[in-house]
């Protein structure tokens, strides 16, 4: 619906027009409340047709008439954006009849959400005293935003004295759906080395592969 509607006042003119004045020819076809359309829409519609009227005359456009004309268009935007929510979810109103009246069809078919494929890439930030700060992105990706689909990402982390031999090591799980993930850590695990490896959860919970290990030092 946003889409519907232009900032610009002499689109939204234009727009407001054919709107109601379709509403208007239909308003028993569509049983669309007569008494709200016509004791609401309508009479703000009045108001706002006759300050912009007003506003495009360069001789009478003093602040006081332009503060007029944007004043009756919020009032009046309100109330038609609440008739085009009516319309777009009106089943007496045909896709055909929308689009007449310039209103945005929404996609209704949901795009299938798949496992993930990818993995995240990430870094980690060691400049802040026992803490790590824990960068991910899309494997690959200049972006940093996350695959369709992926709610987050799991993390997996152990503080070991040797390398893993397999994901299973790392004994603590944390999950994050923003990056960066900030693991605080104490005094005396300072200059211990912690092990980290992360992947991709969908909104459905499925989860795609792990990254490689990777350490750091704790500052």
């Amino acid at each position: 619906m946003a889409q519907t509607i232009s900032r610009k006042d002499s689109e939204f003119n234009e727009q407001q027009e054919v709107i109601t004045s379709t509403t208007q020819k239909n308003v028993g076809v569509w049983a669309i409340d007569s008494t709200w359309f016509t004791g609401q829409v309508l009479v703000a519609k009045s108001a706002w047709v006759a300050a912009w009227t007003v506003y495009q005359d360069p001789a009478q456009r003093t602040p006081t008439i332009t503060f007029s004309k944007n004043k009756a268009r919020k009032t009046y935007e309100k109330l038609l954006r609440v008739l085009v929510q009516v319309l777009e979810s009106n089943p007496r109103v045909t896709d055909d009849n929308r689009r007449a009246m310039g209103i945005v069809i929404r996609d209704t078919t949901r795009t299938p959400v798949k496992p993930p494929k990818s993995y995240p890439e990430f870094s980690v930030d060691s400049s802040i005293i026992r803490c790590l700060l824990i960068l991910f992105w899309d494997l690959g990706s200049k972006s940093k935003a996350k695959p369709h689909g992926v709610h987050g990402a799991e993390i997996r982390w152990a503080i070991l004295d040797h390398p893993p031999v397999s994901v299973e090591e790392l004994i603590h799980s944390n999950f994050d759906t923003r990056s960066p993930f900030e693991l605080m850590f104490d005094e005396s695990d300072r200059g211990k080395t912690v092990y980290f490896c992360l992947r991709w959860e969908n909104t459905r919970g499925e989860k795609g592969p792990w990254s490689e290990i990777v350490m750091a030092i704790i500052p």
